[in-house]
């Protein structure tokens, strides 16, 4: 058997993460236990869908490494877990600069062009 790089796995890590987010549904789910554990009862009410739906979605973040469950008696309470949006977080900051960089040489550019502007202006007054 094949064992799978750390590349490999950290991808399949973050491609997690991103089908995790990529339901509406799910992001609320996790946006709500941002502010504290909740269980499937209290994560349903809000939604017009049964707690088996909820359930569902509940384990493709379980499966992501986005949500972990505890027990606390005969509550089992979900908890987020942060870790892999931070893994996520870093992927994108990759692009974010990417993007800074780009506009950054668009400023510079309209810039130019603004400054040439004005001079073609001033100079067929005089």
């Amino acid at each position: 058997m094949e064992t799978i790089g750390y590349e490999e796995r950290e991808s399949a890590r973050l491609d997690a993460t991103f089908a995790a987010l990529a339901d509406p549904t799910r992001r609320a789910i996790l946006a709500r236990l941002a502010t504290g554990e909740a269980t499937v009862t209290e994560l349903a009410a809000p939604f017009r869908m049964s707690q088996p739906a909820i359930s569902k979605h509940l384990r493709v973040l379980e499966r992501a490494g986005l949500v972990t469950q505890a027990r606390d008696a005969q509550r089992r309470p979900r908890r987020l877990a942060a870790a892999p949006l931070r893994t996520a977080v870093a992927w994108l900051e990759n692009y974010r600069r990417y993007w800074e960089e780009s506009y950054q040489r668009l400023d510079t550019l309209l810039d130019e062009l603004t400054a040439a502007e004005a001079g073609d202006n001033s100079a067929g007054r005089s």
